[in-house]
């Protein structure tokens, strides 16, 4: 049976960052596997921007060399701001060919541990015996849907995350669901696309995101209430900016720093593309029926809709049982907070040598780990985890 010492499921920012990073360790055996960006590309909306500002979107490596900056440079590329979609996947692609070119595009499809250690077994039946395995698998398994669409044709609903193209909707209705930046952005681009779109809302009102910018007026006061990174408001930004700090705070404090910094929001920039589509704010949809090729959506102020096609901006919740290559034995050994993952400080779980990156790890580490920006201190303190374990340990 073959082996390796690391193996990283998943090629998105934070499994090429740990991979860049470990690769760094002499005489490691580091694999990747994944389509790289492949969430990127096939799970998000034709023409999205990204809400994260230049300065939180850079995918990490050991000399912070390989930055958006430095594939502007190398491809001669011009990239706006907000940052399109299709350049962000260009350049996860070129950091993939740059640090880790010999990426295995096979998907793990289950982890096992026994005597030997934790074993992954590949899409193709292949299988692997590992010193460790790093998580980096994304959020797409979370998608929130609420029970009013269960049993209904992904025909008539989608989620954000399901990735059809706006394109498809043209002359169609479609109710979006949500307040937060998938949402909000997501009804832009279908009213662009020419379809009819009604945006409903739960919140009393749409919250929009720009005031670190109008506060850049302020200089060195704006700099103290604003990280680079731009999450959360101001005084929270900069403290979820700093992973290690969060875990010092009261639980009650650092959910509440999560709730403020993630809270349903959209760009300011998007607020002059909402011209002509309708909102329907402090409303819920309480059913959903099939009728005939359409949906009929009653809200509960006993109004209700007709419409082709309803699309679920409804966020993600974490819960790491959802992932679909962990058996549920594994799953029951994880120390868990609310489908979190309860992490150390190199990000392993209460399973020898599992390690999970990004959202899964918030619990720990704050709301930074949802977002590119968290690679950086997530793969510097993976990798120099198991450097010094090797260092203690020998070669393991």
């Amino acid at each position: 049976m073959n082996k390796c010492d690391v193996a990283v499921l998943g090629a998105g920012p934070y499994g090429l960052a740990a991979g860049a990073h470990l690769r760094q360790i002499g005489g490691l055996d580091v694999r990747v596997f994944g389509e790289p960006m492949d969430f990127w590309k096939s799970h998000m909306p034709e023409g999205m921007l990204l809400r994260s500002p230049w300065a939180a979107s850079h995918i990490s490596d050991p000399r912070s060399a390989l930055t958006l900056d430095a594939f502007r440079v190398a491809t001669g590329s011009q990239i706006p701001t907000p940052i399109p979609l299709e350049q962000f996947v260009a350049y996860g692609r070129w950091f993939q060919a740059q640090a880790i070119p010999e990426v295995d595009r096979r998907l793990i499809q289950r982890i096992d541990q026994d005597a030997q250690g934790l074993r992954i077994t590949l899409q193709d039946g292949e299988e692997i015996v590992c010193g460790r395995v790093v998580v980096a698998a994304g959020i797409s398994a979370f998608s929130r849907r609420p029970s009013q669409f269960d049993g209904i044709s992904p025909e008539l609903v989608t989620h954000v995350c399901d990735g059809k193209e706006v394109r498809d909707f043209a002359g169609k209705r479609v109710a979006v669901v949500g307040a937060g930046q998938s949402a909000l952005e997501s009804a832009a681009l279908l009213h662009e696309a020419g379809a009819e779109v009604e945006l409903i809302v739960r919140q009393r009102n749409v919250h929009w995101l720009g005031w670190r910018a109008r506060m850049q007026k302020l200089g060195p006061i704006a700099t103290l209430l604003y990280s680079p990174f731009d999450i959360g408001p101001a005084g929270v930004s900069r403290i979820v900016a700093v992973p290690d700090l969060m875990k010092y705070f009261p639980r009650a404090v650092q959910n509440r720093f999560r709730t403020r910094a993630l809270r349903p929001a959209g760009a300011r920039w998007l607020r002059g593309r909402f011209d002509g589509i309708p909102i329907s704010t402090g409303r819920q949809i309480a059913s959903a029926e099939k009728s005939g090729d359409h949906l009929r959506l009653r809200l509960d102020d006993g109004s209700s809709r007709e419409v082709d096609h309803v699309l679920l901006g409804t966020g993600y919740k974490v819960d790491v049982s959802r992932y679909p290559f962990l058996p549920s034995d594994l799953s029951k050994r994880l120390d868990l907070a609310n489908g979190f993952v309860k992490v150390n400080s190199g990000f392993e779980s209460s399973v020898p040598g599992l390690h999970f990156l990004g959202a899964p790890s918030a619990w720990i580490f704050g709301p930074l780990m949802y977002f590119v920006c968290g690679t950086d201190f997530a793969a510097r303190s993976l990798a120099a985890y198991i450097s010094r374990g090797r260092a203690v340990n020998g070669s393991r």
